[in-house]
């Protein structure tokens, strides 16, 4: 049999197991907790929690605290200098390095050898499963797949463990059935200095066969374009034309999806979104031409919910899956096979379906502006950005906003901080369409904005092209999984984006 054929039926095998989780959400969940539970029981942890005796989801979650990184931290230094059968029963030797924000400090989450082989590939496989599941006469096999992944170091602190993005952690474990079709070299894909290694993907990517391609969708475009200018082509698939996967995750596609749009000209080039991050791989986009994304419950994670409005209670009651609401904001709580246990994850997500269970990434936690009551989510602000582009024909490279705090007339606002790939014909109207969409999404925002009471009409700034890119350069945060915070409820960000040199 043909690889690329064996290779189809194995992923439709996998097909059949999302859809028996698909129709029996509750059942899945429920042997992934008794899995859980029975693993730490003999942990550290599992004993002073005395895991052995716990029968159920509620007796665990009256017994357990929430956990934020603040209270894993201690355990994760220990495990870091070596300690193991703490948290989690098997060796812990990788640590996935996040990304932070302003904040200078790393978090370090552990990864198990169960984290990577049943959620973090296991995900991986589940994007070309449900892929091939929407084109079956795929041929994403007869080429290569480029990954555009982060960095990793070895842990300073022991000679047998590394820390590093959590793609890179990926890419040094990858099986070898992956391994022989992807792209650049190891060696490349794992290089520290993110300029540099856009050089040298550009360059060893150009010349393959690529025909899927997977990152995060702002670091990826930056490579995207050092192909183009390297090749002389106008479009990527002058340079692939056999490419028909796109698999992206890290940040919202919306203010990016324009520009891949004229990066891919084609119909044939597929879209899939993932939500994964350090701590774990939650959902996948299960339909063609769908921003839902499907929970992917058989991944090794329990999951619990905070409706947000619970969330400034001390320890705040969660609903279960068989609990929650469409059309309602959670907060994301979550136990691991890498022992993170009941660890509220800072994304915020809104239900679309409870049969099955599709969700939205609505934010963050601490990802906001509410100085005024308004309580401004990052996905308000993705949809009102696009509906700016497709009015005035811009296209929006990165963008942040913040407060602006209120005058002698008691008036505040919200300030932007865009940096435009395509400017807008009329920023005015940019503004304008920004302004109205977010009174259409957000009804707090509606009110506050109501007669200019409260909240005045948006300032909109546009910044010089490379603005973005040289505020993360001077604070070590090129490339990988790093992000540019969309929404503060300070100034800090935006001042110093506003007052940067280039600006």
């Amino acid at each position: 049999m043909p690889v690329n054929a064996l290779f189809s039926f194995l992923m439709k095998k996998r097909l059949q197991q999302i859809e028996l989780f698909r129709d029996h959400p509750h059942e899945a969940q429920l042997e992934v907790f008794h899995k859980l539970i029975e693993a730490a029981r003999y942990t550290e942890w599992g004993r002073h929690y005395d895991y052995g005796s716990i029968r159920n989801a509620d007796e665990f979650r009256q017994r357990v605290p929430l956990q934020d990184y603040t209270e894993v931290k201690p355990w994760v230094d220990r495990m870091r200098r070596g300690e193991q059968n703490l948290l989690w029963p098997t060796d812990i030797r990788w640590f996935a390095k996040s990304s932070g924000t302003t904040n200078a400090k790393s978090k370090f989450i552990p990864v198990s050898r169960e984290a990577l082989e049943e959620c973090h590939y296991k995900g991986g496989k589940d994007l070309i499963a449900l892929h091939y599941g929407m084109f079956p006469q795929s041929k994403l096999y007869y080429g290569m797949s480029m990954v555009v992944g982060g960095s990793s170091a070895m842990e300073p602190l022991r000679a047998d463990a590394y820390t590093g993005d959590l793609s890179a952690i990926i890419i040094r474990n990858l099986p070898i059935w992956v391994e022989v079709r992807r792209t650049p070299v190891i060696e490349t894909a794992l290089m520290e200095n993110w300029e540099e290694k856009v050089e040298r993907m550009a360059r060893e990517t150009m010349r393959e066969d690529v025909r899927s391609i997977a990152g995060v969708p702002s670091w990826t475009l930056v490579v995207l374009k050092r192909v183009l200018e390297l090749t002389g082509k106008q479009h990527i698939m002058e340079v692939w034309p056999n490419l028909e996967l796109f698999m992206h995750g890290g940040v919202s596609f919306r203010p990016y999806r324009e520009q891949y749009l004229q990066l891919f000209p084609s119909p044939k080039v597929n879209y899939l979104e993932s939500y994964n991050a350090s701590e774990g791989f939650f959902g996948i986009t299960d339909r063609h031409g769908s921003d839902e994304l499907l929970l992917m419950l058989d991944y090794g994670i329990f999951f619990e919910f905070i409706p947000l409005e619970d969330m400034d209670r001390e320890q705040p009651p969660t609903k279960l899956l068989h609990e929650v609401e469409a059309g309602r904001e959670y907060a994301l709580v979550i136990s691991t096979n890498a022992g993170l246990w009941r660890y509220l994850t800072g994304d915020t997500v809104r239900f679309t379906s409870t049969m099955p269970y599709r969700i939205h990434v609505s934010g963050r936690t601490r990802s906001f502006i509410n100085a005024f009551g308004e309580e401004l989510i990052v996905e308000n602000a993705d949809r009102a950005i696009q509906a700016a582009c497709m009015a005035t024909g811009a296209v929006v490279s990165e963008y942040t906003a913040g407060p602006i705090y209120m005058d002698s007339e008691a008036r505040g606002g919200h300030e932007w901080a865009i940096e435009f790939g395509a400017a807008p014909a009329d920023l005015g109207q940019f503004t304008t369409v920004l302004d109205h969409t977010l009174r259409g999404l957000n009804s707090d925002y509606d009110a506050k904005r109501s007669t200019d009471t409260v909240l005045r009409l948006p300032v909109v700034h546009a910044l010089p092209p490379g603005t973005f890119h040289l505020w993360m350069k001077e604070r070590g945060k090129l490339g990988g999984q790093n992000k540019v915070p969309r929404l503060c409820n300070d100034r800090i960000l935006l001042d110093q984006l506003l007052h940067h040199p280039s600006a």
